[in-house]
């Protein structure tokens, strides 16, 4: 297959005859009427299509609405799939997650509606809260002050940990997620096995080479948590040094904390997660115990970490199915750039 690395914007969900934000405000209002029966005088204002977002379109906008409760106002972010992915996700996974999360130590949006099978906005939607706070994937290594980046690290630690610490039984998460079967390193490696499946074009040998020695050494979970699934500064809002919002739920899930801690300690994502001198594998890990007490056992933490590579070459396989079947415009490479890390994780390993 050849390999390219030119990029474009995702197609538009709407149809081509109608103006995408048109769209947008129509479906919104028979959503809003759907939900609320007695709504009236909906308006719909300031609705901006916004960048970010490689599986979803990202709109932001203020409604306002009457009902028998009275006047409200809301500035809020409408979540639609996207016509092509990265990530083939579902919108109810991520709204259960986000009402579960209302209430609890880890700021994240307030969701108000659901289209679940885009009855009303041709493709499914979530609508939320729209969070104070600028995303910036690179704010670790930007140019603030190092006290200042190094106090915001310590932070994205401690959110992950509250993360862990919501108690999902509580909440009902495990009858709207699901519970992994056994071991919860294998249902994760099951469930992008599956996605790998589905986007193979081709033999990638060294990706099943790299997935048999996952399965073969998948380690025990030391607790069962909630998973964000893709934590990263580029998947929050950060306002005056505070983070705002945990943004993308999508992927969450119940299963094994070091999913999580082994995506952020990736060697691959080390310029999203760490401070070269200062905040690098060794004071990460160490904080997370602190803040856990948790373990974390080395040898199951390379594991994840390989895991983490594995599951971001799934990714990228994705995208390239998504665009020879025509449905995604943004055209990545095949993920052969991957194979080295995970070689060299996998040898220290044994």
């Amino acid at each position: 297959m050849t390999e390219a690395v030119a990029m474009a914007r995702t197609t538009p969900a709407t149809a081509v005859t109608e103006d995408p934000a048109t769209g947008v405000t129509r479906g919104l209002t028979g959503l809003i009427r759907q939900s609320i029966p007695s709504a009236r005088d909906i308006a719909v204002e300031g609705l901006v299509r916004r960048a970010g977002g490689l599986s979803r379109e990202n709109w932001s906008l203020d409604v306002t609405w009457t009902d028998d409760a009275g006047t409200h106002s809301h500035r809020m972010m409408l979540m639609r799939d996207a016509a092509g992915t990265l990530l083939h996700t579902e919108r109810t996974r991520e709204f259960a997650v986000l009402e579960a999360l209302a209430g609890t130590a880890v700021p994240a949006p307030r969701v108000f509606w659901i289209d679940e099978d885009g009855r009303w906005l041709g493709a499914p939607t979530v609508v939320m809260e729209r969070m104070p706070g600028q995303c910036d994937y690179m704010i670790l290594n930007g140019s603030q002050p190092l006290e200042s980046r190094m106090t915001l690290a310590r932070a994205f630690i401690g959110l992950m940990a509250s993360i862990h610490a919501v108690d999902w039984e509580a909440h009902g998460l495990d009858q709207r997620l699901g519970l992994p079967a056994g071991r919860p390193s294998l249902a994760a490696l099951a469930h992008w096995e599956g996605e790998y499946r589905k986007a193979q074009l081709e033999p990638h040998p060294e990706l099943d080479y790299v997935l048999a020695w996952l399965r073969r050494l998948a380690p025990q979970a030391e607790s069962i948590v909630l998973v964000h699934g893709d934590f990263k500064p580029g998947n929050a809002l950060v306002e005056d040094g505070h983070i705002t919002a945990k943004l993308d739920w999508e992927t969450a899930q119940i299963g094994d904390p070091l999913d999580d801690l082994g995506w952020v300690t990736n060697p691959v994502r080390r310029r999203e997660h760490q401070i070269p001198g200062h905040w690098e594998r060794q004071q990460i890990v160490e904080a997370y115990r602190e803040l856990t007490g948790h373990s974390v056992r080395e040898a199951d933490l390379l594991w994840w970490n390989v895991f983490s590579c594995w599951k971001l070459a799934v990714i990228q396989l994705t995208a390239v199915a998504e665009f020879v079947d025509g449905r995604y415009n943004r055209v990545f490479q095949t993920p052969s750039w991957l194979y080295r890390p995970m070689f060299q994780m996998m040898e220290a390993a044994s």
